[in-house]
């Protein structure tokens, strides 16, 4: 019974986000520019590309917000110990 329960939530949720669209909230944030969200109906999740729009996170810009984040992160430390 709760499978069917979730089922249907899942149906509305859906059709939800594609009347109303999409209620973002930020799950991750890579650099001060680049963050990844997740939409709270659906979970469908999202981030910012290159020139500041919304793109589907994909297994490969998942990667790719990885690597920024850690040498984001890399950066932003050493500068902190340096001054």
């Amino acid at each position: 019974m709760i499978k069917t329960i979730n089922h249907y939530s899942n149906r509305f949720s859906a059709v939800f986000c594609s009347i109303f669209g999409h209620h973002y909230g930020v799950t991750k944030e890579i650099t001060l520019h680049i963050k990844e969200y997740k939409c709270v109906h659906c979970y469908k999740q999202v981030t910012t590309d290159a020139s500041g729009n919304l793109s589907e996170l994909t297994p490969e810009l998942q990667d790719i917000n990885n690597t920024l984040e850690h040498i984001y992160q890399k950066r932003h430390s050493s500068n902190q110990q340096v001054a």
